[in-house]
């Protein structure tokens, strides 16, 4: 089994109802141990009730607060990378403790903070399914 975090990239796909976001979903369904998703993630794609795909894609995703530790992590992984994203880096914070492979459809500045951190799996980029 595996587990999965969920960026924003991820969640916007989904509400758009893109196809590569639902197939992936659909595919590995069976193999999923956890989908989560950081609630800052939520933050910044949610929009109100027009958001019904993404309330979809929710049922059954794990969300995560951001608790001193993971904060504490991602501004580590900030410094190291040399960015200031925080969402990115709590996504990537986020899947490191947990060890969590990670949906997105902007992997660069992804990739730069994995790059810097420890036990991320995966990162999937629904583009290039």
């Amino acid at each position: 089994m595996a587990s999965f975090t969920l960026d924003a990239g991820a969640l916007i796909a989904a509400d758009r109802g893109d196809r590569r976001f639902w197939k992936f979903q659909e595919e590995i369904d069976d193999e999923v141990d956890v989908f989560r998703v950081p609630a800052v993630v939520l933050t910044q794609v949610w929009r109100g009730p027009r958001n019904a795909n993404l309330m979809r894609a929710l049922r059954g995703c794990e969300l995560e607060t951001l608790d001193l530790e993971l904060a504490l992590a991602a501004g580590v992984l900030c410094g190291r990378a040399g960015t200031n994203d925080a969402v990115d880096a709590i996504v990537v914070a986020s899947a490191a403790r947990t060890g969590d492979h990670i949906v997105t459809t902007d992997p660069d500045d992804l990739r730069a903070l994995a790059a810097v951190a420890d036990g991320v799996g995966q990162i999937l980029d629904l583009n290039g399914l």
